[in-house]
């Protein structure tokens, strides 16, 4: 009898324990259910307050909250892209646009044509997707001495050419003096073989004296090949340098060639951007609207790297047409990592002005025949005339100065710089009628004293005489030379917004700070400057909801 009790009370008690357990698995689960739910990301709030109402009212109904917690489950809809599968003629026209250099229309037009030259072996025309591309934009040829990066072709015929019809190469080079001798081979349209001659000129874009002169190092070049008198009539599509004749090449440039009817007064260019952390988007809204009011007709930026803010600027003036935006990298070895680029760039001043080089002198090619002038500006410059309001009239001025001087062109008209630097304001204060976000129109404190001349200057340039560009005066000319009208500071001056001198003028800048005068130059752009630059960046939300 003893032993069937304890037998009882062991199954009660086993029992009671199973039965508590269910309910702490249960209890234990309901409370998962409802953590996870309350640890939701912010992106699905929505329907995380869905299923905790299903499951407040599961505590009410529990026979009909299952159901509904999974209809709501089946029903839901992620946001997806459904944007249409684009076309072929679409994406070759997206390509083009981000790369103008490569040929890829005429490539696809004549990609099923047996094109080449005398035989199946020789100069055959190349596919796009087996020339040897290098950091997105660059095309390769590795020759016997050295390797060449190309950039851009260009169509000359300007009057003052001695050659004739050309078509000039920009690229880097890693050699100095380079003495290989090289093949371009034109493709015409309607023509299936190419046209070959052989590389006339590579001409070096930077002084020896100026460091960085040795083997190894890439250094910038304007190759030069001239078109055979049979085809001087003719504009080549595409352009490739090779070693031999018959050589397949691994590079094929598309040739630019871009003829208004019109030419227009000013282009601006400005060199690749590299400011991934500064957010400089409501100096650079001034700075463009400012060149507006002055007469520059389009403003042409390569970019590196900037902050997304600068971006929105960028893209908002390229939608007004305004501006023209190209991507760019660095060629070769070089870093194109953002953040160790910047870096690079910083530490290898030589190697970051020789790369500048490119850009440059690409918008001056692209635009040889669009502006009667060009100015390299950074955007912290402004050339401002001084006694007239525009460009156009200071330029109208500037020649007949010049002419009285010497009758002929010049192939560049410089202006002096002087420094209107950050701190000089201090002791003045803010102008109470300025927005202290207009830079440059509240700084109208400058230093005394110009640099010296032909020192840290910035030209308008002659797109007709020159030949290669660099940041401060042209390095080669067609005609008579790289002759420059020095425009007197009566007439204009280079104001340079900066927070101090220049490293090589470290020295004397305690002089050009300690002896400041008053310049309201700018002010007569005032009013209507303030009004466009806030209506810009109103347009692009920099102020909120502005009740």
């Amino acid at each position: 009898m003893i032993g069937k009790r304890i037998m009882k009370a062991i199954q009660k008690g086993l029992c009671f324990v199973l039965l508590w357990g269910i309910f702490v698995l249960a209890f234990l689960h309901f409370r998962d259910h409802k953590f996870r739910g309350l640890m939701r990301s912010p992106n699905d709030a929505v329907n995380s307050r869905l299923l905790l109402e299903q499951d407040v009212r599961s505590d009410a109904s529990a026979g009909s909250s299952s159901t509904q917690h999974l209809n709501i489950l089946l029903n839901l809809e992620p946001t997806v892209d459904k944007t249409p599968k684009q076309s072929e003629a679409s994406l070759i026209a997206q390509i083009e646009e981000r790369f103008p250099s490569l040929p890829i229309v005429y490539w696809n037009k004549h990609k099923n044509k047996p094109m080449f030259y005398k035989n199946d072996n020789c100069a055959k025309f190349p596919s796009i997707y087996e020339l040897e591309f290098n950091n997105i934009y660059w095309q390769t040829l590795h020759s016997s001495n050295g390797t060449f990066y190309l950039y851009g072709a260009y169509y000359d015929v300007r009057k003052l050419s001695r050659i004739g019809p050309a078509v000039r190469i920009l690229g880097m080079l890693n050699r100095i003096e380079p003495k290989m001798v090289t093949h371009c081979q034109f493709w015409f349209e309607n023509e299936k073989e190419p046209v070959v001659n052989k590389v006339m000129e590579y001409k070096y874009v930077w002084y020896k004296k100026w460091g960085n002169y040795k083997q190894g190092i890439l250094q910038p070049y304007l190759i030069t090949c001239q078109i055979p008198a049979s085809h001087h009539k003719k504009v080549p599509a595409s352009v490739s340098i090779v070693e031999k004749i018959c050589d397949v090449a691994t590079n094929n440039l598309r040739v630019i060639y871009n003829r208004p009817s019109k030419k227009k007064g000013f282009g601006v260019c400005v060199k690749g951007l590299d400011f991934i952390h500064e957010d400089l988007s409501v100096r650079l809204v001034e700075w463009i609207e400012l060149l507006g009011i002055l007469g520059a007709d389009k403003i042409f930026f390569y970019e590196l790297q900037v902050h997304p803010n600068v971006s929105r600027v960028l893209n908002y003036y390229k939608s007004k047409g305004r501006v023209h935006v190209t991507p760019l990298t660095l060629p070769g070895g070089q870093p194109n990592l953002p953040v160790f680029q910047h870096l690079y760039l910083t530490k290898k001043v030589n190697y970051k002005r020789q790369n500048e080089l490119i850009p440059y002198n690409d918008c001056l090619y692209k635009n040889l025949y669009t502006y009667e002038y060009i100015a390299l500006l950074d955007i912290d410059e402004v050339i401002m005339p001084v006694k007239r309001r525009t460009w156009r009239e200071l330029m109208d001025d500037v020649m007949v100065k010049a002419l009285k001087i010497k009758n002929e062109t010049r192939a560049s008209y410089n202006v002096r710089n002087v420094y209107f630097l950050d701190d000089l304001i201090h002791s003045h204060g803010w102008f109470k009628d300025i927005p202290r976000y207009m830079h440059m129109s509240q700084h109208v404190y400058r230093s005394k004293n110009f640099t010296k001349p032909n020192q840290y200057v910035k030209c308008f340039h002659n797109p007709e005489r020159a030949l290669t560009l660099h940041n401060h005066f042209p390095l080669a000319c067609l005609s008579q030379g790289c002759t420059s009208y020095a425009v007197e500071t009566s007439d204009a001056q280079l104001q340079h917004y900066r927070a101090d001198c220049v490293n090589s003028l470290k020295k004397t800048c305690t002089e050009y700070r300690s002896n400041s005068v008053a310049d309201t130059t700018i002010w007569k752009y005032k009013d209507e400057l303030i009004a466009k630059t806030f209506e810009t960046l109103k347009v692009l939300g920099f102020f909120g909801e502005i009740t």
